[in-house]
């Protein structure tokens, strides 16, 4: 007797999960978005390279929809999960930390989270390994460093060109345009040498992505979802 009911009560277990899947299976449709798609999300949640972040989970949004024929396979607005996998800290000689991301999975319409991976593209603070950062070393401190010296020395000849520049006639400029400019030679100079010695001193800065930042990815393997 016992064995009749158990065998009643896992037949009618196995006739359920039939008819639950049935629909699923019989309409089923799935659409491919193939590997290097890229796409453009928009940060919900703030994230950044400095040691509490590690771990810590995200979301972004679809900036736009994904199409194939006829069918929006992902409409924009759609939630794209995942974490900062790791950090790597700020290091002397004013190499900045490193951030990683990982991008976990993306919600369909349908409410199905289909797992996914992405890469951050587009961007010059990226490493050799995926990695973002601020800084990626000295050499690049230096060259900041030679924009701003160059900034220096361009601001202090245009200072010396146009605020005299309607004093006795303009003719005044032709002694303060070549002082303004061995003025900023000089400071901007004397910027580059002592920042270039504070930059092998100073670790690296922390890379800052802020709430509704708008980030570039490329899809590294593809996705089949389903669409309604």
């Amino acid at each position: 007797m016992r064995l009749r009911v158990l065998t009643i009560l896992l037949a009618v277990f196995m006739l359920a999960q039939t008819v639950l899947a049935a629909p699923f299976s019989a309409n089923a449709k799935t659409k491919r978005i193939p590997a290097g798609t890229k796409f453009e999300l928009k940060l919900l949640t703030p994230i950044s390279s400095t040691p509490e972040f590690q771990g810590k989970e995200f979301q972004a949004v679809l900036m736009t929809d994904q199409t194939s024929d006829t069918d929006v396979i992902l409409p924009m607005g759609s939630l794209v999960r995942g974490s900062v996998s790791k950090v790597i800290p700020s290091e002397r000689f004013s190499k900045g930390s490193v951030m990683y991301l990982n991008f976990d999975h993306v919600v369909t319409p349908n409410g199905r989270q289909i797992p996914i991976s992405m890469s951050v593209v587009g961007r010059t603070d990226i490493t050799y390994d995926g990695g973002l950062t601020a800084c990626k070393g000295y050499r690049e401190a230096l060259s900041q460093n030679w924009e701003t010296t160059k900034d220096i020395a361009k601001t202090a000849t245009n200072w010396g060109d146009e605020t005299f520049e309607d004093f006795a006639g303009g003719y005044f400029r032709i002694l303060t345009v070549p002082l303004s400019a061995i003025g900023g030679g000089i400071g901007a100079g004397a910027y580059y040498v002592y920042d270039g010695i504070a930059d092998m001193i100073r670790k690296g800065k922390d890379i800052y992505l802020n709430r509704g930042e708008t980030i570039r990815v490329i899809l590294v393997d593809p996705i089949d979802v389903p669409i309604i």
